[in-house]
């Protein structure tokens, strides 16, 4: 629910740094208001859009184009025409592709 990483999987950067570059550059905006902290906790409802002024960059064009048979998942919608997406749920731990083991950070932390 971090917001570099929903930029990431909404496809506007290649990889999650190029996400967090993005943001940082302000180049984002959360329910129309400019947000620079990639560690923000984006909500369900919450719509994620490139700034007006950057939309017309070459830069995203060509994220968009390499990025484009990526899929995009089942908790986002994302519009690439208007550079935008929205949180429609909050991601179950099924739709959650990276392999994590809660047992191992359990027992890192108990320690």
């Amino acid at each position: 629910m971090r917001l570099d990483n929903v930029m990431f999987r909404l496809g506007y950067g290649r990889t999650r740094k190029e996400a967090r570059q993005i943001v940082r550059h302000k180049h984002v905006t959360v329910n129309g208001k400019p947000v620079d902290i990639p560690s923000y906790q984006v909500k369900v409802g919450d719509t994620i859009e490139v700034k007006e002024k950057y939309k017309s960059i070459q830069r995203y064009k060509d994220v968009l184009a390499s990025t484009d048979g990526k899929i995009v998942p089942e908790w986002l919608t994302a519009n690439h025409d208007a550079l935008s997406g929205t949180v429609v749920a909050k991601p179950t731990r099924a739709q959650i592709d990276i392999p994590v083991e809660e047992t191992f950070i359990v027992e890192l932390y108990s320690k």
